[in-house]
């Protein structure tokens, strides 16, 4: 496959190298101007992989889309809406969209598929790739498995004939809503784990992994998912690479907030959260891990209160 993508941070540069070394045609895009692009380009390197000379690198958008059969998207989240039309702006008919990212927009709640498909043809077939992993491990051989869904059948087994190997192994998404949601939720656990391990909390990860579950399952099971979808790969599955690995942003994040420490990284559970807080005032769901890491976030609590509330003092049943 001709397969194009655009955005060139840790998870798009690593998909490019994955699919080149599995044999497709690999275009990856970036902005003329940006630090890690030009270095990709100028070099063939980063911090993790070796790029082989049959990938092409451009900053021209036209080229990079008209020329792909498939594109895949891997920017920041909240910047979807701006850049799609970008993408957009060029004929799509035959194009199948991929989204190797995880989000919820803030203003509106939308799911990044809805976003996409506001300004695409409808011809033009978008699906999401999600699931455990990080890019540190899969260049180390480390295998993992992950996840491709869209609201189009063939689409779906046709990415997953084509994309799999021994490296990743991908299952059949059936619930766009609830992997969508899974994918995204999974960051503000991660935030809420890394606040337990800045408090020498990490004990509490267990109950933090099964109540996170059962109230991400709540909230998709409102909009209209299936409730299991909580308890898949794209949610309950990427726990281990969110909440305890030493790669995951989020986890990160978590742990630097509750010890008075700056994090320069992208960590997407913080908008993400935002976005879950107005989805479970809008479906009417309880998402009280959701609420105390946003208000954690925001400083209307500290930590230490706010998550010895949700696991220590509080008497509620189970289920």
């Amino acid at each position: 496959m001709n397969i194009t993508l655009l955005g060139c941070g840790r998870w798009g540069s690593f998909i490019g190298w994955y699919l080149d070394k599995i044999g497709h045609q690999v275009t990856i895009w970036g902005l003329s101007d940006a630090p890690q692009f030009l270095e990709l380009k100028n070099t063939r390197k980063n911090n993790m992989l070796t790029f082989r000379d049959s990938i092409t690198f451009t900053d021209q958008l036209e080229e990079a889309v008209s020329s792909a059969e498939v594109i895949i998207i891997s920017i920041s989240a909240q910047a979807l809406r701006s850049f799609i039309p970008r993408v957009a702006a060029f004929d799509l008919r035959e194009k199948k969209i991929i989204l190797c990212m995880k989000g919820i927009e803030v203003s509106t709640g939308c799911r990044l598929t809805q976003i996409v498909e506001e300004f695409v043809p409808s011809e033009t077939k978008v699906g999401v790739w999600v699931g455990p992993g990080h890019p540190q491990d899969f260049s180390k051989g480390i295998p993992n498995c992950m996840v491709i869904d869209s609201r189009h059948d063939d689409l779906k087994h046709e990415l997953i004939t084509a994309f799999s190997s021994e490296l990743i192994r991908f299952y059949v998404g059936n619930d766009l809503i609830g992997t969508e949601i899974g994918a995204a939720a999974k960051n503000t656990v991660g935030i809420a784990a890394g606040m337990l391990d800045g408090l020498n909390l990490s004990s509490l990860k267990g109950a933090l992994m099964s109540r996170g579950t059962r109230e991400i399952a709540r909230l998709i099971k409102a909009m209209g998912g299936n409730e299991l979808s909580a308890y898949g790969l794209c949610h309950l599955g990427d726990y281990e690479a969110t909440l305890f690995s030493q790669y995951s942003h989020n986890r990160r994040f978590g742990e630097m907030l509750v010890r008075g420490e700056r994090f320069d990284l992208l960590a997407e559970g913080v908008d993400t959260t935002k976005a879950l807080v107005y989805l479970g005032e809008k479906y009417q769901v309880d998402l009280p891990i959701c609420n105390t890491v946003n208000s954690v976030i925001k400083g209307e609590t500290t930590a230490k209160n706010g998550l010895s509330e949700l696991f220590l003092r509080s008497i509620k049943t189970e289920f």
